[in-house]
């Protein structure tokens, strides 16, 4: 065949625009960066007395950053014990008691499963509300620039080692000719794996100051080994060995000496260190983790086998190998490349499906657009290749032989036509080296599902308060501008069951913009429950203050903050 027929050219932009279009396709949320779904104490609340402790519940599990948890008392002085404890998706502060009243901070950084750090930080106050104190060793900082930009750097060298190892070890053992000497291709495979090794050390070094927010240098003992305590920790140990033995295994395979079982061991081994990107990333921390996780590896795979059958290609075979060997060579390696073309695109949807999942997430977010510039870049590589695939069938590939026709023998591969493929070839390596650069930014971007739940609306409001009279549950609901529902709900104080009320008083203030307390009219539905409505006039923090009294010499009065859009 010389060129691609009308049909295949419909089938390869159907698999584009299909790829495109399942970008925005409903999906599920992926969980990836833990957000902060639910607190106890709830933040703006005032309790009547301290509790014994704090805690946090995040939407994926989390683990503790040493000395990165605080709970700050209005003097200035620690309450918490600097022992906090991660409970799957819980993370749970105790408090020394005996307190001071006034307003608490409390700041956290965690390590959420896909190994990226997640911080932030609220108030609540005991008895009276004071001035939010202050915390200079506070977590709540972003991270050091520089060690960020440093790991999407380390990242893309990583990306990079892969290329120059996988791509040049497959095409020396599957397509080289034997004519030609193999020392400079294989030269280009070690690099790779000595690249790839550095890549791995200096991503398990920039991990340190990462996970605990500290400067590119501001490093200890104690960190280092927290982090190679960790699934990241393990995976990059994990792509040392395997890079090593790799390394050891591609002599035979440079020398032309490999036989089966090297070729098994180097697969095997292939996946394994493949398979080291997504458990310590994204992939791992997603509601689907084995579609993910697959997805990944077989992401990294085409895309290491086609960038590097071009590196091949251009800056080796298309200058040293003969006519005879180039119409050998070039249509197996064109097959090759459009099986690993289709593979990203389906990996790459796969991924995006679970990653973005909607519109308002693909254009909305910084990972969306990255993914959008990403596509926009491999369409365009798409289109290089198809004229490349074009070229080689008109240029490269042996006119077909009809009836009893005698053989055409070789096509006639002059220096343009070698000119040309090259010209070709590097266009695709050129884009293909900025998509490579895209990529490690995005692997260190929050994936758009977690990036838009944190600029979610909270919609409707539910916390819960206990004093030394009652346990009291408020919900407010739509928590926007308008009219809002209050429900109210009234428990013991250890919750054991509903507890009788008398009498109900309920006022809504919002002091940040002048706006006294209104009256909320409340009216008593069970013993234990109320019923209220009223109108919020205008969006920001509202204070709830409820009176509840449970007989004629015991009532408490509780204040609750609650976020309006």
């Amino acid at each position: 065949m010389r060129a691609m027929t009308p049909r295949k050219w419909a089938v390869a932009l159907a698999m584009l625009l299909g790829a495109l279009v399942t970008l925005v396709l409903p999906a599920a949320p992926a969980s990836a960066h833990a957000t902060l779904e639910q607190t106890a104490p709830v933040a703006g609340t005032v309790l009547d007395q301290l509790p014994g402790e704090v805690t946090l519940t995040f939407s994926e599990p989390v683990r503790v950053v040493t000395d990165k948890i605080r709970v700050i008392a209005p003097d200035g002085s620690r309450v918490d014990t600097g022992k906090p404890v991660a409970r799957d998706t819980e993370l749970v502060v105790p408090l020394k008691p005996g307190g001071p009243k006034g307003t608490y901070l409390v700041s956290y950084r965690v390590i959420s499963a896909d190994s990226h750090p997640v911080s932030g930080g609220y108030s609540f106050s005991y008895g009276e509300v004071s001035a939010t104190p202050s915390d200079d060793g506070s977590p709540v900082v972003q991270t050091d620039p520089v060690v960020k930009n440093a790991m999407s750097v380390a990242r893309f060298a990583g990306f990079a080692g892969l290329v120059l190892l996988i791509g040049p070890a497959l095409v020396l053992f599957a397509l080289w000719p034997r004519r030609l000497p193999t020392r400079s291709p294989g030269r280009l495979a070690l690099l790779g794996a000595g690249l790839l090794a550095v890549s791995t050390v200096l991503e398990l070094y920039l991990q340190i100051p990462y996970t605990a927010g500290n400067s590119l240098f501001e490093v200890s003992g104690d960190a280092a080994r927290e982090v190679l305590g960790t699934p990241f920790g393990a995976a990059h140990l994990i792509r040392l060995a395997v890079i090593a033995a790799v390394a050891l295994l591609l002599r035979p395979v440079i020398a032309g000496r490999a036989g089966k079982i090297d070729q098994t061991l180097l697969v095997i081994l292939g996946v394994v260190g493949l398979a080291t990107w997504p458990i310590s990333g994204h992939p791992s921390a997603s509601p689907v983790p084995t579609l993910t996780v697959v997805a990944d590896v077989a992401h990294l795979a085409a895309m290491s086998v086609w960038l590097g059958g071009l590196v091949m290609l251009f800056g080796f075979l298309l200058r040293q190998a003969n006519t005879r060997e180039l119409t050998a060579i070039v249509p197996v390696w064109s097959g090759w490349a459009l099986f690993a073309i289709t593979v990203l695109v389906l990996a790459g949807t796969a991924q995006a499906l679970v990653e973005i999942g909607t519109l308002d997430a693909l254009t909305g977010t910084t990972y969306g657009r990255l993914v959008i510039a990403k596509v926009a870049l491999l369409a365009i590589i798409i289109g290089v290749a198809a004229y490349s695939r074009s070229l080689t069938n008109r240029r490269f590939v042996p006119a077909p032989v009809e009836g009893d026709e005698e053989p055409a023998g070789e096509p006639e591969v002059g220096d343009g036509d070698r000119r040309l493929l090259r010209r070709a070839v590097f266009a695709e390596v050129a884009v293909a080296i900025v998509v490579l650069a895209v990529t490690s930014v995005l692997v260190q971007t929050s994936p758009a599902r977690s990036a838009q739940a944190g600029n979610t609306p909270s919609g409707p409001f539910t916390g819960t308060v206990t004093t030394n009279l009652v346990k009291l549950q408020v919900d407010v609901s739509p928590a926007t501008v308008g009219q809002n529902t209050v429900h109210l709900y009234a428990l013991k104080p250890d919750g054991s069951g509903p507890l009788k009320v008398v009498e109900w008083k309920a006022t809504a203030a919002l002091p940040e913009k002048g706006i006294e307390p209104l009256t909320v009219p409340v009216l008593a539905i069970t013993e234990d429950h109320a019923f209220g409505q009223v109108s919020l006039v205008t969006a920001g923090t509202w204070e709830f203050k409820f009176v509840v009294r449970v007989d004629d010499l015991n009532q408490s009065t509780v204040t609750v903050q609650v976020p309006v859009k």
